[in-house]
């Protein structure tokens, strides 16, 4: 049985792109290592956000950069995928279809993603890192990117934090009679718990530079 076999390459896709993003990191074309998922503020609001916030961590996501736990999942996913299509022409005198290996391989990496991920992202030097606290958020400009934010109904809105990163949060209009539109610019003025309270750039007649 080789790799080159039908039945077997969404494994051999699979270790090509895992190199060809080893080969970019290490050569440095695209700065796409410090990708991060945001964990903390991005699910501000939402009543399922602990589970989200436990699965993504079960899978090992955000412990390291985005493209080495993509690289990590590949691997994996390779790896398991030709030791089931081997199994199975061991024990049943043929290999499965690539479909259904494929399926198999993807359940089963997720979890061995995130197993090597979580250790993996402590040994990694965090000399870099851009975490801050949510309160320092407030004073930045942020944009509504969904619904509208009304007095007692928080919209979503997206804010860059000094680093550049972004993150998600709810938005209320900080006058009551005021309402911030999706796509409107607001400044954060102040925060109760996880909703912020904004003031529309339009209404102060602030200059509409994003930050």
């Amino acid at each position: 049985m080789t790799l080159l076999e039908p039945h077997n390459m969404p494994f051999a896709a699979a270790l090509v792109i895992m190199l060809i993003l080893a080969v970019v990191q290490l050569i440095g074309i695209a700065d796409f290592g410090d990708a991060d998922v945001d964990l903390d503020a991005d699910a501000d609001g939402m009543p399922d956000a602990g589970m989200l916030d436990g699965l993504l961590t079960l899978l090992g996501i955000g412990r390291v950069p985005l493209t080495i736990w993509i690289m990590l999942f590949l691997g994996a996913f390779a790896i398991i995928g030709l030791s089931v299509q081997a199994l199975a022409d061991d024990l049943i005198g043929g290999p499965f279809y690539s479909w259904l290996a494929a399926l198999i391989a993807g359940g089963a990496a997720l979890p061995v993603t995130g197993l090597i991920a979580r250790p993996l992202g402590r040994l990694m030097p965090q000399d870099h890192t851009t975490a801050v606290s949510i309160e320092s958020l407030v004073g930045r400009r942020a944009k509504i990117t969904d619904g509208v934010a009304r007095a007692g109904s928080p919209a979503r809105a997206r804010v860059k934090d000094v680093h550049g990163q972004a993150h998600y949060v709810m938005v209320e209009p900080h006058e009551a009679a005021s309402e911030i539109h999706a796509g409107d610019e607001a400044l954060l003025v102040r925060r109760e718990g996880n909703t912020f309270f904004a003031t529309a750039l339009a209404e102060r007649r602030l200059s509409p530079t994003v930050n």
